[in-house]
């Protein structure tokens, strides 16, 4: 089968992903400049629209900062490809065997910040639609690439974007897995609140989507804490008069899959202090990633299991809130999920705080987006792997018809949100060949 794309748009693929891997874009909320989410997040949606100009598309800024898009065509309707730049925060460093924010080549990899998610899938897809315009091809859609700007939170930039801009027929997100994504779990993200406490002191965990790696404890149970850690055969080392327990980094969505440092140091802090909401940690949770004490074995046929991250833990003497990222399968109720688990934190005096909700997604599989994307793939690959379901929210829930596309290929590693982020530069050539393809039959004159 024929390719649009040349050795020339690969090679341009890579510099520009490698330009924007530069950018730390991960959201600031403190010193941001006169910017919405931080000068590094605003910076980096500017260099991606100069980019885009100078690939031949019209680009327009959003003036407060929230997106922007590069359109290229004049038809009425609108194919869109979702992307964004933001990325979450390297986390930590000595852990990264190249700099997180450099884009190092080696070993046929692209590392850094943003490689996999989405920096790398972006381009990819943007330089396959440079490779349909330099070989002249002629689209009966306007494709429009939009770049959004706080996907690793609140998606404030789609809310934005849907209230002030037309609504596309159809589109996708190179920001998952081949072959496709048809389903995606409903994701709620919460905070139970509660008193605080003399007797501790923490502060552990980072973005919501993330199972924390590491988890700090630094005060007068030092010794008590360590004793408590080896009897349960938790993993820990010693920073200076800091004990850090260990865990293992995995995306939320995955969680039943990773080690969370928090649980595990909250089990272990719930034998030598109080603190309700320790005790419900340790009490209800534990190290089930599934949440089965609190709400029974939840899963469907379409889309899988529950998951249940406690992401974050912060107790003082004035407050404590435990930081939750639930994944829930398409056909569960969330006001069921939502009612036990108001009902139990209740008993340790927390209450329940809703942070961000984004309901699931279903498009059929009969759907001509679907089967026209999945035989781009099939007849690329020769791979004909069904379509999937994810517990990963993509912002292709954002808008109708719109699925998550790419741009991992089954045999590679998924390393979103980890340290040592990569994405191999034969998935990088195989995403742009892909995403030329499914963008010529689905905009293609």
């Amino acid at each position: 089968m024929k390719s649009f794309v040349t050795k020339e748009h690969q090679a341009a693929c890579i510099e520009t992903i490698q330009t924007l891997i530069s950018y730390p874009s991960y959201l600031r909320e403190t010193n941001t400049e006169g910017t919405l989410f931080g000068k590094d997040i605003q910076k980096v949606l500017e260099k991606t629209l100069e980019i885009c100009q100078d690939l031949g598309f019209k680009t327009y800024l959003d003036p407060e900062g929230y997106y922007g898009y590069a359109d290229y065509g004049d038809g009425k309707e609108i194919l869109a490809v979702l992307c964004h730049l933001d990325v979450v925060p390297p986390g930590n460093e000595e852990l990264w065997e190249t700099p997180a924010f450099e884009g190092v080549i080696r070993d046929e990899f692209l590392f850094g910040r943003g490689s996999q998610d989405d920096k790398g899938p972006a381009m990819a897809a943007l330089y396959g639609m440079k490779a349909l315009i330099d070989a002249g091809v002629e689209f009966d859609k306007r494709i429009r690439f939009i770049f959004g700007t706080d996907e690793e939170n609140l998606w404030r930039c789609m809310d934005k974007y849907n209230e002030k801009e037309e609504k596309a027929v159809m589109g996708f997100a190179p920001d998952a897995e081949f072959p496709l994504t048809f389903a995606e779990k409903g994701l709620l993200q919460v905070k139970l609140k509660g008193k605080g406490s003399k007797g501790v002191a923490v502060a552990c965990g980072e973005a919501l989507n993330v199972v924390p790696a590491e988890a700090r404890y630094k005060g007068p149970l030092k010794e008590a804490l360590k004793s408590e850690l080896e009897k349960l055969g938790f993993n820990y080392k010693m920073e200076n008069e800091t004990v850090v327990v260990l865990g293992k980094s995995i995306h939320s969505k995955d969680a039943n899959q990773g080690i969370n440092a928090v649980t595990r140091l909250a089990m272990a802090l719930q034998m030598i202090t109080k603190s309700e909401a320790i005790d419900f940690i340790a009490n209800e949770v534990k190290e089930d990633a599934r949440g089965i004490k609190l709400f029974g074995e939840v899963e469907d046929n379409a889309s899988g299991i529950l998951t249940f991250n406690v992401a974050s833990l912060k107790v003082d003497e004035n407050e404590s809130v435990i930081g939750i990222d639930i994944r829930i399968p398409v056909t569960v109720n969330k006001d069921e999920i939502v009612a036990t688990l108001t009902e139990v934190a209740k008993k340790y005096h927390l209450k329940y705080e809703e942070f961000d909700y984004l309901a699931s997604l279903y498009v059929p599989l009969e759907s001509t987006l679907v089967e026209t994307l999945l035989g781009v793939y099939r007849d690329k690959t020769g791979d004909f792997s069904d379509p999937m379901t994810s517990g990963g929210a993509t912002f292709a829930r954002t808008m109708d018809n719109c699925v998550a596309f790419g741009a991992v290929f089954p045999d590679s590693p998924i390393t979103f949100h980890e340290a040592n982020e990569k994405m191999s530069l034969r998935d990088i050539y195989g995403a742009m060949d892909i995403y030329a393809e499914a963008i010529y039959r689905l905009a293609g004159k």
